[in-house]
C-alpha cells in the first residue's frame, strides 16, 4: 500500500497549502489508494524521521519499492506511471515535466516571496519594504504566465496533467491576497483545477486530521 506522511495539524493559514497535498492530489488522479501517516511537529528532528526526509518536512512517499520525498519530485514519479496525468508519447510527456518545472522553478519563488512576507514577516520593517517590489515581480511573472495559458484550459498541450498539479498549487498559496483576481485566466484556472473531484477528495482528505484536531482541543476546554 503506497503511504504518504502529513501533519496531524498545522495552523489555518497552512491548511490546504502543506505539500502533502500535491502528492494526495495525484494519486486521487491516478486512481490509486494510499494510507497518510500522521506526524506532529514534535517528530520532525527526530532521527527516525530525518532518515526518510534529512529537512524533516512532509511528504514522504513509499510505496513498498521506492522511497521517495520532496512533493515535485514524487509528483512525477506518480504521474510517470498514470495515463491520466502525463501521456505516453515523447513529445506530449516532455511539455508536461517542462510546464512541471516552470511551476517550481519559474513561478513558485516568486509567490513563495510574497507568501513568507505576509504570514511571517508581516511586521517587520525589511518586509515592509521589501513588499511593493516582491508584489511588482510577482505581477509580471504572473502576466507572463497567464499569457502562456492564453485561451487554453490546462498548460501542457490544453490536457489536465500533473504540471497542473504543481501549478494549480502554487498559485493557490496567493489566496490570503486578491492578486490572482487581477489575472482572470489564471483565476479561471484554478477554479477549474479546485472543482476537479480528485482535488476536492484530497483537500478534504487533509483537512480532516486537522479539523479533529480542533475539535478536539474544543471539547477539551468545555
Amino acid at each position: 500500500m503506497i503511504q504518504v506522511t502529513a501533519f496531524k495539524w498545522v495552523p489555518p493559514f497552512a491548511q490546504g497549502s502543506v505539500r502533502d497535498i500535491r502528492v494526495r492530489w495525484a494519486l486521487e488522479e491516478a486512481g490509486l489508494g494510499y494510507d497518510d501517516q500522521l506526524i506532529g511537529f514534535e517528530d520532525q528532528s527526530k532521527p527516525a524521521y530525518r532518515a526518510r526526509q534529512p529537512f524533516g518536512q512532509v511528504p514522504v512517499y513509499s510505496d513498498g519499492k521506492v522511497e521517495m520525498f520532496e512533493s515535485g519530485a514524487i509528483v512525477l514519479w506518480i504521474a510517470q506511471r498514470s495515463d491520466q496525468l502525463m501521456p505516453s508519447d515523447d513529445a506530449g510527456r516532455a511539455i508536461v515535466m517542462t510546464w512541471l518545472f516552470a511551476a517550481m522553478n519559474s513561478v513558485e519563488p516568486f509567490v513563495a516571496e510574497l507568501a513568507g512576507i505576509d504570514l511571517f514577516n508581516a511586521d517587520k520593517a525589511w518586509a515592509k519594504a521589501r513588499r511593493p517590489e516582491a508584489e511588482a515581480f510577482l505581477r509580471v511573472r504572473l502576466g507572463e504566465l497567464q499569457a502562456a495559458l492564453g485561451d487554453r484550459q490546462w498548460f501542457a498541450n490544453d490536457r489536465f496533467s500533473a504540471a497542473d498539479i504543481l501549478m494549480a498549487h502554487v498559485l493557490r498559496d496567493l489566496r490570503h491576497t486578491d492578486i490572482v483576481a487581477d489575472f482572470p485566466r489564471l483565476a479561471g484556472y484554478v477554479s477549474r483545477a479546485e472543482a476537479r473531484p480528485a482535488f476536492q477528495r484530497a483537500l478534504a482528505d487533509q483537512l480532516r486530521p486537522f479539523h479533529e484536531h480542533e475539535a478536539a482541543e474544543r471539547a477539551a476546554v468545555g
